[in-house]
């Protein structure tokens, strides 16, 4: 499989995949050290990801480097998203513990019965991962997982291959047996022949196309399925707020990564008593972002990881000036090999328009006038997507009567585009099932058993 960059279309590597034959065989080899892993202590196991951690600090440089180019990121955010996931690995090592602990339920004063719940692993995981952020996404899966006893077979995106060999190598290196993480490098057809075999939860981040698949074909086998998909995550500003400081925020959230994040800004919704102020300190801020090659230092914009995502963004423009919408900037790709769009910021669009109601997963934005508070939650719940969404305003009850309105996994008041390990990362509607990060994400990937123990 070759590995290309997508600034320049220059080849990066040239990697061998698995085959059907040899997933069969890697499922089989990690079934059979599962229970072994989790016979340890969960000690030993919090040490591995411990020596894990730093494995990720001493290889900062270079792990960044291979991250930019194989997807684009600019080099100071795949660093951000390297020191970030540390604090994700510092909540799992530090809340693991307590959580898989066996809880007591009922201990009966006259001694004769105890009620007790434990926290047993699934068994065997398969965890296709993304591109996108594949330290925080694939992490928010594999670090529990693998604290909590199971084996992981491990698909990161076809995108991020050379990043998911160098997990890889981090974790064995670390003390994880090479047949409890077991990397699967290829596209969808190796991610099929992975969902064939007889594992025991199956973890999957990408596209609601992708996921309604893999639930109809887990679903057959009753095991445990976490889909997080697609989102079209919408912003409402109040007539209230400072709007330099709300612009400043949202163009951030909106273009960050290249808008290939998976709570980037992709819909805002401005009062129209400040649209116009608004939209000119939007455009102002946008227009300072730098555009251009990845591992220069003042890169903020990078590449469009994939290559067809380039076509749907045209259709978007299309479609939106088609139905009278303004291209107040960019509208079209650059010049130049690889992957490049320029930052498009869109108005005097409706819900008629594809770039309003479609995940876009790139450097494009519409921004649509409201006269109101329940207009502009009207429109942000019209969607078949929920994953986050957010209110700026200076008013506290005010934002937290509109956030408790909102159909949205997450929700922020005057932020955006954050995750936090405390929190669950979850999605309602065609933005999936199941959850990760929390306590909550560490549990999901045990099950629970009930001790009814009664002494004689």
């Amino acid at each position: 499989m070759k590995i290309v960059n997508p600034w320049n279309g220059a080849l990066v590597a040239d990697v061998p995949a698995d085959t059907a034959k040899t997933v069969a065989v890697k499922y089989a080899q990690a079934r059979a050290a599962q229970p072994r892993w989790a016979a340890l202590p969960v000690r030993k196991r919090l040490d591995a990801i411990v020596r894990f951690r730093a494995a990720i600090v001493a290889r900062e440089d270079e792990l960044a480097r291979t991250l930019t180019q194989e997807v684009g990121k600019p080099i100071r955010q795949s660093r951000n998203e390297l020191k970030g996931v540390l604090g994700r690995i510092d909540f799992f090592l530090a809340e693991s513990g307590p959580t898989l602990r066996d809880e007591k339920v009922l201990d009966d004063p006259g001694g004769k019965l105890e009620e007790r719940i434990s926290h047993e692993p699934l068994g065997v995981i398969a965890n296709i991962s993304a591109w996108n952020y594949p330290y925080f996404v694939g992490g928010n899966v594999f670090v529990p997982a693998l604290i909590a006893g199971n084996a992981v077979l491990y698909k990161p995106s076809e995108y991020a291959t050379l990043t998911g060999l160098a997990i890889a190598d981090m974790l064995h290196a670390s003390g994880v047996p090479r047949d409890v993480f077991v990397p699967l490098i290829g596209g969808g057809e190796v991610g099929a022949a992975l969902l064939r075999q007889r594992v025991d939860g199956v973890f999957f981040t990408g596209s609601y196309a992708t996921g309604a698949k893999i639930a109809a074909a887990a679903g057959k086998r009753m095991v445990k399925v976490q889909l997080e998909l697609g989102g079209k995550d919408p912003i409402y500003v109040c007539d209230d707020v400072d709007v330099k400081a709300a612009a400043a925020s949202l163009a951030d959230g909106a273009f960050y990564n290249t808008g290939q994040s998976c709570c980037s800004v992709e819909r805002i919704y401005v009062h129209r008593s400040i649209a116009k102020a608004f939209t000119e300190a939007f455009v102002a801020e946008v227009r300072g972002f730098q555009a251009g090659d990845p591992m220069d230092e003042a890169t903020y914009l990078g590449a469009v990881t994939r290559r067809p995502q380039l076509d749907v963004l045209k259709r978007q423009v299309a479609d939106a000036k088609k139905k009278g919408a303004k291209v107040l900037l960019g509208g079209a790709p650059i010049a130049g090999k690889g992957n490049r769009f320029a930052p498009t910021v869109l108005t005097d669009v409706d819900h008629t328009m594809a770039v309003m109601r479609d995940e876009s997963f790139g450097p494009i934005i519409g921004i649509q006038t409201v006269d109101d508070d329940d207009q502009a939650i009207a429109l942000m719940n019209d969607t078949e997507y929920g994953l986050t969404a957010g209110v700026y305003t200076t008013d506290e009850k005010r934002a937290k009567r509109l956030l408790a309105r909102l159909e949205a996994g997450s929700v922020y008041w005057n932020c955006c585009d954050r995750v936090s390990p405390r929190l669950p990362w979850s999605g309602v509607k065609h933005s999936g099932i199941g959850l990760t990060l929390s306590r909550y994400g560490i549990q999901t990937f045990t099950r629970p058993k009930a001790w009814h123990l009664r002494s004689a």
